[in-house]
């Protein structure tokens, strides 16, 4: 991955943990609408560099935190999503670093 997308990934994970805690709603609303962008760059570059298991997680990852048509998770499990797709983030992140 591209190493800004990497470092833009990371900010993002941190974004993410950070919707573990009691924020205003916008907030919730603003990290979805960044996701679904972020991870549509990263499908794209994914794609580019033929790694398509990769395309596919990030563009269903696009789909899941896009903001128009909400999925209608509760707290519990939106907190799991957002701690589960962190952790991804950072290991991606971490993987990419030491290649």
């Amino acid at each position: 991955m591209d190493n800004l997308l990497d470092k833009i990934g990371t900010g993002l994970a941190l974004a993410l943990l950070v919707c573990l805690f009691p924020m205003p709603y916008g907030y919730y609303t603003l990290i979805r609408f960044i996701a679904m962008i972020i991870f549509g760059c990263m499908a794209f570059n994914f794609y580019k560099n033929k790694q398509i298991i990769f395309c596919i997680i990030a563009g269903s990852l696009s789909l899941l935190f896009q903001p128009f048509f909400k999925m209608a998770f509760g707290r519990v499990i939106w907190n799991l999503i957002d701690v589960i797709v962190a952790i991804a983030l950072f290991l991606l992140w971490y993987k990419n670093k030491n290649d």
